[in-house]
Order: C-alpha cells, then structure tokens, then sequence
C-alpha cells in the first residue's frame, strides 16, 4: 500500500454511542459514521460480543484498514488487552477486547487507550497549536478526565492508569469530577440562581444545561459568570498540585464543558498565579485543545501511529 494513501479507523466508545471515523495521516476524517450501541446490552449475543462484531462492520466497509485505534471511557490493563472498569458501561469490565478482535480479526492491528489519553495523543500529533512532547491535558464533560504526554508519550504509571485528576479530592473532600463535572457544575448553577435570583435572568425559566450556562454567559448573565467563576477556581486549584507534581508548561483543555473555558480562565489563571512560584507560572501556557469534537475519534486513530 502507498504510504501516503493509508487510513486509519478511530473508534471513540461511549456510554451509548461509538464514533467512527475512518483518518488520513494528516488528521482528516475522510468517512464519519456513528453506532448506536444500546440494543447490544439486552442482545442474546451479550454486549462484547456484540461490539468485536460492530467493529467487523467498518472493517468491512473499509478493507483498506490495517489498524484500529478504540479510546474507552476507562481504566485499562497496562498492556492495553484488557478493559478493568468502564462505569458507563460494565459490560465490558474485565473483558480482553484485544484478544477477541484479534481472534475474529487476525490480519488487523488494534490499539486500546483510555479516552482522555486517547484525546491528548489526538492533540500531540494532528493539533495545529504544535504541543510540546510534555504537556497535561484535561477534558471536561459529563467527568473530568486528564492525560499527561511526558517525552512524547502518555505517562501511564506503574500500573496502566495514572492521571485521573478527575478523582482527586477537592473541597469538602469531594471528588473533583463530582464538584466540577456537568452535574457538579450545574448544581452550581442552580444555587447561584438560588442566590442571586435578581441577576438570573432567562436562567429562571429555563431547563439547566451546560449549553445554556455558555450561551448566557457569552450573553452576559451575571449568575452563569459567577458559576464559572467558581468552576475556574476550583480547577485551578487542582492544576497548581498536578503542575507541582508534573512540572509540565503546557495545559490543553477539552471536551464539551471547555466551550465555557474562556469564562473560566480569569479566575483560573488568578488561582494558578497565586499559589505556584515564578519558576512554574513564567512558561506556563493554558489553552483550549484545538480539537474539538473530533478529538475522540482522530485521538483514537492516532493510537494506530
């Protein structure tokens, strides 16, 4: 095969959906298909089965594809056969995907991330921003998930499954995925609308969403600043410990929650600044992952390089 014709087949997995999309060496996704795989949990086959064969359909309909790259919504041995917990979706918990794919598919290559390394594998290797080799990235959507790139790789610890910000404790000893993730956020929002209800708005008859928090904040609602005010103070206050530990100069934030990162960024930066030294703030760069709703699917083709 030309080199320079290959495609790559990018499989980024859901609690409901698969995104699939089949990537050239720059980064395009030439063919975009999505895979509804709710009827899988009650199909006699049983899910697993029922995902190795969903996967065999795109093989199908795409014989140039040599290698399959599939980012799961987390943990995973270190060798990167087996999925360990996959909370949205248990089915596959405990489950050698990789073995089972090469056993239906033997002339294939698949490769299995964490979806958040997955994603900065995606921004290391098609952004247009360029990453250094060591940089953090964190997507903020229904979690928090994060990744680290050190010396151009995913730092993925002793055991397979470092950098999961998302379950660092926080204030009140809460998770900071349960303070800042959608809901954490969302209950945010709903006590300042209980707080400030002069100052709420449109935001008193409407259903909550992270949709709309952004596009009233872009509006100038006075309570959804507020809340992102407090978001970026809380995330920050994780970076400053993740930043002491890594000593990384580079943070790239992604996933759907980061629409709303540049409401965020005053508080956030005013955190970072205040608790960490010159020697970590002078190069410090923190920028929205260039991405964006792509990153799952060209972060899971890019596991095939």
């Amino acid at each position: 095969m030309n080199n320079q014709q290959e495609h790559f087949l990018g499989v980024d997995v859901g609690g409901t959906h698969l995104k699939i999309g089949k990537v050239n060496l720059e980064g395009e996704i030439v063919s975009f298909d999505k895979e509804d795989t709710s009827p899988y949990k009650n199909d006699p086959k049983g899910f697993n089965a029922c995902f190795v064969d969903v996967i065999g359909k795109y093989l199908s309909k795409y014989p140039d594809i040599q290698r399959v790259g599939i980012g799961l919504p987390g943990l995973i041995n270190k060798e990167r056969t087996t999925t360990l917990e996959i909370p949205a979706i248990p089915n596959l918990d405990g489950f050698n995907l990789k073995q089972s794919l090469l056993d239906k598919y033997p002339t294939k290559s698949f490769f299995l991330e964490n979806d958040a390394s997955a994603a900065a594998v995606g921004e290391f290797k098609f952004a247009s921003s360029k990453p250094s080799p060591n940089f953090l990235f964190i997507t903020m959507g229904t979690g928090i998930g994060s990744a680290a790139v050190i010396d151009g790789k995913i730092f993925k610890g002793a055991r397979g499954n470092a950098m999961e910000m998302g379950h660092m404790m926080s204030r009140g000893n809460a998770r900071l995925e349960t303070l800042i993730g959608r809901n954490g956020i969302l209950t945010i929002l709903e006590r300042m609308i209980h707080a400030y209800p002069e100052k709420a708005g449109v935001l008193r008859d409407k259903e909550l969403g992270t949709h709309l928090l952004v596009d009233t904040a872009l509006a100038g609602n006075e309570v959804s600043l507020m809340t992102f005010e407090e978001v970026g103070d809380i995330l920050g206050e994780a970076i400053v410990s993740t930043v002491r530990i890594l000593d990384v100069t580079e943070i790239y934030f992604g996933g759907g929650i980061s629409a709303g990162l540049e409401f965020m960024m005053p508080a956030l930066d005013k955190t970072v600044r205040q608790y960490l030294t010159p020697y970590y703030v002078n190069e410090l760069k923190l920028s929205k992952a260039t991405l964006g709703n792509n990153a799952g699917t060209l972060g899971a083709a890019a596991l095939c390089f």
